[in-house]
Formats: C-alpha cells, sequence, structure tokens
C-alpha cells in the first residue's frame, strides 16, 4: 500500500477522493520547505549571550534583538502550518473512517488519500527529529519574550509585535514546549477527531491505524518487500509512518497501543525498528517513548518496556 509512496507519486486520485486530496495537497506541497527552513535553523545563541552579558551596551541589546527577530517570524511559520497541518489530517480522518466502508476497504479503495495521510506522518516525525536536535529554538524564543515583556526595546524594531504579539507567543511557546510538537499537535487533532464524532464508532478510526501500523511492520520485515524499496529513505518512510501511527493509535484507544489488547503487535514493531541501523532509528524509539501515553500504564507488559529503555 504504502511502498511505493516515493516511486508513484502518481496514484491518481478517484473522483470522489479529489476535494479532500486537493485540500491536503497543498500543505504537503509546503511541507519540503518547511523541513528545509528548520534544517538551515541558525540560533541567535552568542548574539543573545553578548546582550545578556553587557546589559548597559545598547548596540549588543540592537544586535540580538535584530537577530532575534526574523527567527521569530520563522517559529511563527512553523507553528502556523502545525495548524494546516491538523487541518488536512481531520480531513483525511473523516474520508478514511466513513460507514459503510471498514478501514481496510478504505485503504485499499483510496490509496491517494492514505498515501497523504502516510506523507504527512513522514512530514511529521521528520520535522520533530530535526526540532529535538536544535536546543536554540527554544533559547531564542523565550529571550524574545523576555525581551518584549520587559518592553527595554527602545526604538528598535517593534512591527513584530503585530506578527507575534503577547497571546500568539504564549501558543507557540506551549507549542515549542514539547519534545515532539508537530506529532503532539496531530496527536490531539485526532483525539478531538474522536471525541467531536460520537456517532462514528471508535473503532473505525483504531481499526485504521492498526492497519496502517501492521502494513508498514510487513513490509519492514518481509525481505522481498523491504529488498525492493529504492532507498534508504523508503525504509524510513516506512518507519517514521508506522512510529507515527501507533503514536495517534496510543493518544485514541482507551487503553492504548501496548496492552495486551492491542490490536497493534508492538513487541514486532519495535523489533522491527531496532533491526535497523542505530541512527536511524534513535529519534523514532524516543518518539515511542515520549509521545506517546499510555507506555507507563500498569497494563503495559514488561518486557515492552524494556526493549524501549
Amino acid at each position: 500500500l504504502f511502498a511505493g509512496a516515493h516511486r508513484f507519486p502518481d496514484a491518481q486520485p478517484t473522483d470522489a477522493e479529489r476535494e479532500v486530496w486537493n485540500q491536503v495537497n497543498s500543505v504537503l506541497q509546503d511541507s519540503e520547505n518547511i523541513l528545509l527552513s528548520l534544517q538551515g535553523y541558525k540560533g541567535a545563541g552568542q548574539e543573545i549571550r553578548d546582550a545578556i552579558q553587557n546589559p548597559n551596551d545598547l548596540l549588543l541589546q540592537e544586535r540580538a534583538w535584530n537577530s532575534v527577530c526574523p527567527l521569530v517570524i520563522k517559529l511563527k511559520k512553523f507553528y502556523s502550518f502545525s495548524l494546516r497541518l491538523e487541518e488536512a489530517l481531520q480531513s483525511l480522518l473523516e474520508s478514511l473512517t466513513c460507514p459503510p466502508l471498514t478501514p481496510t476497504q478504505h485503504l485499499e479503495r483510496e490509496q491517494a488519500l492514505a498515501k497523504q495521510f502516510a506523507e504527512i506522518l513522514h512530514f511529521t516525525l521528520r520535522f520533530d527529529e530535526l526540532k529535538m536536535r536544535i536546543p536554540a529554538i527554544q533559547n531564542d524564543f523565550s529571550y524574545y519574550r523576555r525581551t518584549i515583556s520587559r518592553n527595554r526595546i527602545n526604538n528598535m524594531n517593534l512591527d513584530i509585535e503585530n506578527e507575534v504579539n503577547n497571546e500568539m507567543a504564549n501558543r507557540m511557546s506551549l507549542f515549542y514546549a514539547e519534545a515532539t510538537p508537530m506529532l503532539k499537535t496531530l496527536s490531539n487533532a485526532t483525539t478531538n477527531f474522536v471525541t467531536e464524532n460520537k456517532t462514528l464508532p471508535l473503532e473505525n478510526t483504531t481499526d485504521c491505524l492498526s492497519t496502517m501500523a501492521s502494513v508498514c511492520k510487513v513490509m519492514l520485515e518481509t525481505p522481498e518487500y523491504s529488498s525492493r524499496f529504492s532507498s534508504d529513505e523508503t525504509l524510513l518512510f516506512c518507519m517514521r509512518v508506522m512510529v507515527g501511527v501507533i503514536i495517534l493509535y496510543d493518544h485514541v484507544h482507551p487503553n492504548g497501543a501496548f496492552n495486551k489488547s492491542s490490536k497493534i503487535d508492538m513487541k514486532g514493531c519495535i523489533k522491527v525498528l531496532k533491526d535497523q541501523p542505530a541512527d536511524n532509528v534513535e529519534g523514532l524509539l524516543n518518539a515511542l517513548k515520549f509521545t506517546t501515553k499510555h507506555l507507563n500504564d500498569e497494563s503495559t507488559p514488561k518486557n515492552i518496556r524494556t526493549m524501549l529503555q
């Protein structure tokens, strides 16, 4: 189902899928630029240190402020993108879970949408893996907040306050405080989707997620599939999608993904991850550790917790 997501960008949406597909596609088209922009993020650590160490040197205060402002605009762009991603995900969930079809029938008939769902998760895990490696983001942003709250900026560029006022800064602050902000956004979006659609059986959503997890797991552990992967990128794609759907499942299923009644073979999924080269996997294992909800429940088998240690 997803192995070809990179090789067959032409899985054409059917007429029934087209409206949602177009909406999600316009979001996905911007995702590479978002990642490039995050990858190129150079913090203002040095300028901030200089300004803090020399509080009376106005030139250094100004230099730090002028270095931080464009970075804050960038951070707002990422945050705004997370809101678009959330909407896209909810549209896909609506399409992929609506009765009368079963989740498997949906995933088979609406491959173009299933692929987009996978691509959203792929983007999300890449974004969060990068973000985890850039401590400057939080440092820059808290300097920005401290500076505007003290109103210590005489004659400096204050236009930015129209872009990132206090309320926006509070929301962004909560977003960046998360270890994996994009995943957290999607987990919340999935949880909201389930609570808002009270007439939709919960299984429609959880089965859709667990089916995607097992498809990815089978592809990763079956040599005749994985040997056909054109590149490491396809392998990583499958791993990220698998981890992403596990995390969403864990947030919306009342018992989570880890206990014995779960429809996801967690032991198998973690084993498949651990069989891959270590540098590809560390971020994904961390996401399972830090972004899931039920890992530390009493009902989680000890051996699963040990595997993730």
